[in-house]
């Protein structure tokens, strides 16, 4: 069988022979195309490009075809034809009984796009985009009944597999479809798309752990992806900068799975800067934009963030991640309404993109409408359970609505997925600290500060808390080393805070009778003009 031989040929975690792997790309990418698998084959095809070209003598020969190939080829061609103009049903229509392995799954796949496309349609024009709509895909159910029976028949391909683990995946039936896609990856390890979806289904690197996957090289790429997803940054890049020392240096996907890791660690210098390589290196590409204008926004780099709107709205306006980055630009003008109307046009474009529910999460919290953003964010985790953001955002609409608890269960769940970001504990302690748990508050204020306060802060929420349960020198201790910080980063100074923190030692070196030492903290005070007033 074909597929069996590709995933023979793909055997070995090794990159010695990159001409055979350019010819596995090039042969998977024209498989992937003939079924209407458009991303899977531009995948393959992007790496195949950052390879160097093969001679003539070299290129893989047109997939061979067999009897039933032959016999379907008249109705293949031309369903083919309608299934490229989005006329699935039609598609299916004329592909009813054919046999061959080619046109059976472009029939499969018709029917089930035509299912998404009704459903997506549906939502779109029946419900609000915050509705939570009860619109299913009326084929999934159909679909799974005929795959399963050829499934235990063993008369599934790899696209086979993939397209009956997507079905599993769409009715909830995730532990099946994990199963699935394994055996796909096994039989025909170089379809991209059946990596892709085990990446979403994995929850933890304990899941990673029991997985049987292939050895094959492909299941670097995959591993390297599945890192970036769960937030092991350091695994992820240490990973991709061996896929580029091994000859994919050209690679532009391995440029924007590096940009996006440190955009995830915010390193925000580090990504832009690749960001911009990129942008060098592929101008009119748009995947991955929508995150480079996150790093905009957080910069608050308004003309850069305008100039990159401009130019994917002349690119292609309708895109999901062009509506995102002009979303973000009125975000950052403080045009909050207009910014959610964008986001919610990117919704209609695709219900599923998790970025944008986010995005509009976070507008409607700026707009101060916390019941809106609350079903946003719970949109997000539905599509990604893995977002930290949506978790995170949540926490904060219910710290609005003065609801401790379910804070703490929502600030809880970000902070299992972003472990050592200090903004979560920072966040954990605060809601602990309202909770009246001050001991449990007091560690994640010292755990924040351990990890590296992104806005050191934590130092100064612990002093007080100290102050509070009057353990001065402990209090003291923590403002000693806050103002260390804050003159040793040389940044502009948060001035309440700092002179909190002069008048709290002023008194306490009083105190102590240590008299130079407190003229010298009343003197620094008294720089700051609100020095007098308590915060």
């Amino acid at each position: 069988m074909a597929a069996a031989a590709a995933g023979q040929a793909a055997g070995g975690g090794d990159f010695s022979d990159l001409r055979e792997i350019k010819k596995q790309l090039l042969s998977v990418a024209e498989r992937s195309r003939e079924r209407g698998l458009q991303h899977s084959g531009k995948w393959a095809s992007e790496l195949a490009f950052a390879l160097d070209p093969l001679p003539l003598s070299e290129l893989p020969p047109p997939p061979a075809l067999t009897e039933e190939d032959a016999r379907d080829l008249d109705a293949y061609t031309l369903a083919k034809s309608y299934f490229d103009l989005k006329e699935y049903d039609r598609a299916a229509y004329f592909l009813r009984g054919c046999k061959s392995q080619k046109a059976y799954f472009l029939y499969m796949y018709s029917r089930y796009l035509s299912g998404e496309k009704k459903k997506d349609d549906e939502t779109v024009d029946s419900l609000g985009p915050l509705e939570k709509g009860q619109v299913k895909n009326e084929a999934l159910r159909e679909l799974r009944v005929e795959l399963s029976k050829k499934h235990k028949a063993r008369e599934l391909d790899g696209f086979g597999l993939y397209l009956y683990g997507v079905v599993l995946r769409k009715l909830d039936l995730v532990k099946e479809a994990i199963d699935v896609f394994v055996e796909a990856a096994h039989i025909l390890p170089l379809h991209w798309g059946a990596w892709l979806e085990l990446c979403n289904l994995i929850t933890d690197k304990e899941m990673l752990k029991f997985l049987s996957l292939p050895d094959t090289w492909m299941k670097e790429f995959f591993l390297a992806h599945i890192y970036t997803e769960l937030q092991l940054i350091e695994e992820a890049l240490q990973k991709y900068q061996s896929l580029i020392d091994a000859g994919f240096s050209k690679s532009t996907y391995i440029i924007s799975q590096i940009a996006v890791a440190y955009h995830n660690i915010r390193d925000i210098d580090k990504a832009l800067s690749i960001f911009n390589e990129l942008r060098k290196q592929d101008p009119y590409r748009i995947e991955n934009m929508d995150t480079f204008s996150n790093l905009l926004y957080v910069r608050s780099m308004k003309p850069e963030l305008s100039y990159l709107a401009h130019n994917l709205c002349e690119i292609d306006k309708y895109r999901v991640e062009t509506c995102c980055v002009i979303g973000n630009y009125y975000s950052l003008r403080s045009q909050h309404e207009k910014a959610a109307l964008y986001f919610q046009r990117a919704l209609k474009l695709n219900p599923r993109y998790l970025g944008a529910w986010t995005l509009m999460g976070h507008e409607y919290m700026e707009m101060k409408n916390t019941s809106a953003a609350i079903q946003a964010y719970r949109h997000a985790i539905e599509v990604n359970k893995r977002d930290y953001r949506a978790w995170y955002g949540l926490g904060q609409t219910y710290e609005i609505l003065k609801m401790p608890f379910y804070c703490l269960y929502y600030y809880r769940r970000a902070h299992q997925l972003r472990p050592n970001d200090s903004r979560m504990l920072v966040a954990l302690g605060e809601c602990y600290e309202k909770l009246n748990q001050l001991v449990e508050a007091k560690k994640c204020y010292w755990r924040a500060y351990a990890v590296g306060d992104v806005e050191k802060m934590a130092l100064v929420k612990l002093a007080k808390l100290h102050e509070q349960l009057n353990e001065s020198e402990q209090a003291a201790q923590c403002y000693i080393k806050y103002i260390q910080d804050i003159y040793s980063c040389g940044e502009l100074v948060e001035h309440v805070e700092v002179s909190t923190a002069f008048r709290y030692l002023a008194q306490y070196y009083f105190k102590c009778k240590l008299w130079d030492e407190a003229s010298a903290c009343a003197q620094k005070c008294c720089a700051f003009n609100d020095a007098g007033g308590r915060r």
